[in-house]
């Protein structure tokens, strides 16, 4: 169980919007130096802060924390001695890891994204609806007037709800900051027009919403603010948070296990490029084994 000192971690990184990885062990066997309930969080860059064993396991520990973080699904993960390829068995990931003295144990890796954001512009009834409902639905939801607000990559979703104030920089700025989905509640004839004003490329200005919503014939507030929803949720709109290239890998020449090829994994330069390793322990033997061949 987190708790203590991690657990306030824990609350600081989802209040900042920080994706990590809460790592805690399941089972353990003997002789490993983790016990049940030992708990750690990894972060993407491949930080771990807390326990969760040895060099070596946190080298498997930070490449599947990454994997879960690509992904967004938890997993067990199983570590047990000696050599062997990664196998999946009853849903449990069995990574065969050399640098373990003889034990084994079970790690439950979940990752925790931060929610959703929807900064909704405007402070008219179909505004407020909006935020009350999307709240209400789990999204974090930030309303204000449009010059309080600062849209940006990872935010699912700006909808413009106000009555034509400083709309169109605002719109601007969410469509080219790459926003999921932007939207003008508007008429057809004012959504068309401002669509027209947009300061931005074709392409963008085509990615504008508007009339938000889809056509179910809303009326109330309430009405066209689950319609507005119902669009969202149908264009599956996900933050941009997680790496978008697969995950850089590598061998260790020395145990032969798989690490993440990141600056938080011992490495080596060389004059036929960089070398990864598990461990200080490793890279110590590498460098050990090459200097007695020269």
């Amino acid at each position: 169980m987190i708790k203590g000192d991690l657990a306030q971690r824990m609350e600081r990184l989802l209040a900042e919007r920080v994706p990590f990885v809460t790592t805690t062990v399941i089972r353990a066997m003997s002789p490993t130096s983790v016990r049940p309930g030992d708990s750690a969080l990894v972060l993407a860059d491949g930080t771990i802060e807390g326990f969760v064993g040895g060099v070596c396991a946190q080298a498997a520990v930070r490449l599947h924390a990454a994997r879960a973080l690509e992904t967004g699904d938890p997993v067990v993960l199983r570590l047990i001695p000696g050599p062997g390829d990664e196998s999946v068995e009853d849903g449990i990931i069995v990574n065969h890891n050399p640098c373990l003295s003889g034990g084994a144990m079970d790690i439950f890796l979940e990752p925790r994204l931060p929610t959703l954001r929807i900064l909704i512009a405007g402070a008219t009834p179909i505004a407020r609806a909006l935020a009350d409902i999307a709240g209400a639905v789990g999204y974090d939801v930030v309303r204000g007037e449009p010059h309080e607000l600062q849209p940006n990559a990872s935010d699912a979703a700006l909808i413009v709800a106000t009555h034509g104030e400083a709309e169109e920089e605002l719109l601007a700025e969410a469509l080219e900051g790459g926003v999921g989905y932007v939207a003008l509640v508007a008429s057809d004839k004012r959504g068309a027009a401002v669509r027209e004003a947009l300061d931005v490329p074709d392409p963008l200005r085509e990615r504008l919403h508007t009339p938000a919503g889809l056509a179910i014939g809303a009326r109330t507030p309430e009405e066209v603010a689950i319609a507005i929803l119902a669009e969202l949720v149908s264009k599956q709109i996900a933050p941009a948070l997680a790496p978008a290239a697969p995950i850089a890998t590598a061998i260790d020449p020395i145990c032969g296990m798989t690490v993440t090829a990141s600056e938080r994994a011992p490495h080596l330069n060389t004059d036929s490029g960089r070398v990864y390793f598990c461990s200080e322990g490793c890279r110590a033997t590498y460098i050990e084994r090459n200097v007695a061949a020269q």
